[in-house]
């Protein structure tokens, strides 16, 4: 607002853990240049508006650096919570001062707060869209990965089914007919006999089971 030479700014202070309280801060400069100021920067003099535009620096500056060591979804998504309050704050204050700037035309103070305003604005657009590509990228890549874990499945499933069916019949026979028959082995080279026949079984089984897993086991994702 501006009236007789007279400049107050409203500019929303920067987000805390609940981007649903918002705080706001009062700049007023005087006719002959002089600056106060109240909320969370009453610091005096124009030293209080830098300090403003500053905290939104370093604020894109911490989520720059989270954005980078991201990797996972929530990693992401927990960027983009912060960064969209910051962003619209942002977008305010270069608006603000685009005006005052040029309401108050001599003043080079809101010229150099203007440029910084407009450089944390754009920084926390580029933020916010690196975030937004990363995660859609990292739930691309979770369900390609599912969809060949998915498939890597089916293929195995469809080989039990193909052994199942291929021992069935027998399966069945022997369920109702009974294998009781005598072969001559019950009493020969007992135990020894017995426990060479359970090597075998769980040495067939072994090689049927890498078989069907192809040799490797299923990626995790």
């Amino acid at each position: 607002m501006v009236h007789e030479g007279h400049l107050l700014l409203v500019l929303h202070d920067r987000p805390g853990a609940d981007p649903q309280v918002r705080a706001a801060s009062f700049f007023w400069r005087a006719p002959d240049g002089s600056w106060k100021s109240t909320g969370a920067a009453a610091k005096g003099g124009v030293g209080a508006l830098k300090g403003h535009v500053e905290a939104y620096a370093a604020a894109a500056q911490a989520l720059e650096d989270r954005l980078d060591a991201a990797s996972r979804a929530n990693d992401y998504f927990a960027v983009l919570q912060e960064v969209a309050p910051l962003l619209r704050s942002a977008r305010n204050m270069h608006r603000v001062l685009q005006e005052a700037r040029e309401a108050c035309p001599d003043d080079r103070d809101l010229l150099a707060l203007r440029d910084q305003a407009y450089e944390n604005e754009r920084t926390l657009d580029l933020i916010h869209g690196d975030a937004r590509n990363g995660l859609d990228f990292t739930i691309a890549r979770r369900a390609e990965e599912q969809a060949l874990l998915s498939e890597e499945i089916n293929r195995s499933s469809h080989r039990l089914n193909l052994l199942a069916a291929l021992f069935f019949p027998i399966t069945a026979l022997a369920g109702i007919l009974g294998m009781n028959l005598e072969h001559g082995f019950e009493r020969m080279h007992t135990p020894w006999l017995f426990l060479a026949v359970v090597a075998v079984a769980f040495l067939v089984g072994l090689l049927v089971r890498s078989a069907i897993s192809g040799g490797r086991a299923p990626r995790s994702p």
